[in-house]
Order: structure tokens, then C-alpha cells, then sequence
């Protein structure tokens, strides 16, 4: 059976995140922002933002004063880090929605920067049906259950869907939870993959 509706990651997909643009200024050069974030682990404490952590408590267990503050204070600068928008993503999406095809989400986001996100980019907070924000939820992809909540929230059947992410392992988790799934590498194999399920 072909999926009938579609439901997009949005970091990756739809977003450009760039996370070390939070520091650049400040810091001058791309390698020392690197060098801080790998000091304060930043991708895993960002993955434990996404699951519902504050960055504020997360900069609490850094020693250096220094980068215990600049991740503080990554909330007041992650405007800097979505600035672009995949634009060949968005002509699909727009295509899909001009033939009615339902639209949600599933992102794996903060709760503290979700709303920076919206306000940014004022699409996201009417693209979709429903949404389902990690942060707010307390899963994080590619755990089953947040795939199982956009399912119940949007009134649709897991087999209904097929969902498109920039991550393998989403991509995976969403197929051991019955959806279909597309790796996103680029808006046209993307729109090929579409096309292939009669969505487009």
C-alpha cells in the first residue's frame, strides 16, 4: 500500500543547522569553535536538550567558567544557527500541499529553542497538522513511541505514512515503528522518491 501522507523531519530537511555560527563571532575562526564544542560535548548535551533538558542546567556540569557561560548562553544566539531555509525542500513541501497531501512533523528540537525556530521561520508553526517536538515530549527519535504520538495525535495509521529524514537511524526507527521512510540526501532525490509513491 502507498503512504497517503507525509511527515518531515525539519532540522536537516527543511533547516540548515549550523550550530557553530552561535559562536563565531565571538570566538573568529570555525577551529576554535570547534575545539569548544568538542570540550563541552556539545552534540550530546544538544541530544539531551532535545530530550527535554535546559541548556542552562546542561552548562552547570562544565568546569571552565568560560564555556560553562557561551553554553548558557547558546539559547539567546540559536537564531544564528537556522538562518537558511532548503529551498528545494520547501517547493516540494508547497507541491505536496497543493494537491492536499495531509503534512506533520517529527523533530528532534529543544524545547527552549523550538519557539526561536518558529519565530524565525513562521512557517513551521502552520506547514503542518501536527508536530511533534522531542523536547516537549521527553523522546527523542529514533525511540518508537514519537513516532507513535504523531500517529495518534494526527489520527492516522503508521502504514499511512512515509517519513523523511536527513538521519539513518531515524529513517531506521521509523520503519521498525511501520512507516515508510526516505533518507533525505538532497531536494531532487527526494522529489524522485515522491514521485515514486504518487505523491507528487
Amino acid at each position: 500500500m502507498k503512504p497517503s501522507v507525509v511527515v518531515f523531519d525539519i532540522g536537516g530537511v527543511l533547516l540548515d543547522w549550523q550550530p557553530h555560527l552561535a559562536w563565531l563571532d565571538e570566538l573568529g575562526s570555525v577551529e576554535a569553535v570547534q575545539a569548544f564544542m568538542e570540550r563541552v560535548g556539545f552534540a550530546e548535551r544538544n541530544l539531551r536538550a532535545d530530550g527535554g533538558e535546559r541548556f542552562t542546567d546542561l552548562a552547570l556540569e562544565i568546569d571552565d567558567a568560560q564555556d560553562r557561560a557561551r553554553l548558557a548562553g547558546y539559547v539567546g544566539r540559536f537564531d544564528r544557527t537556522i538562518q537558511t531555509k532548503l529551498d528545494g525542500s520547501w517547493e516540494l513541501l508547497h507541491r505536496l500541499q497543493a494537491r492536499d497531501v495531509p503534512l506533520h512533523a517529527i523533530t528532534n528540537w529543544s524545547l527552549e529553542t523550538w519557539p526561536v525556530g518558529c519565530n524565525l521561520h513562521p512557517e513551521l508553526k502552520t506547514a503542518f497538522g501536527v508536530t511533534v517536538v522531542s523536547g516537549e515530549e521527553q523522546i527523542i527519535k529514533p525511540d518508537a513511541r514519537i513516532y507513535e504520538i504523531l500517529c495518534e495525535r494526527a489520527g492516522v495509521q503508521a502504514s499511512d505514512c512515509v517519513f523523511i529524514d536527513d538521519s539513518p537511524k531515524n529513517v531506521t526507527g521509523a520503519k521498525a515503528a511501520g512507516m515508510d521512510a526516505i533518507h533525505f540526501t538532497g531536494a531532487e532525490a527526494l522529489e524522485v522518491e515522491l514521485i515514486k509513491r504518487g505523491l507528487l
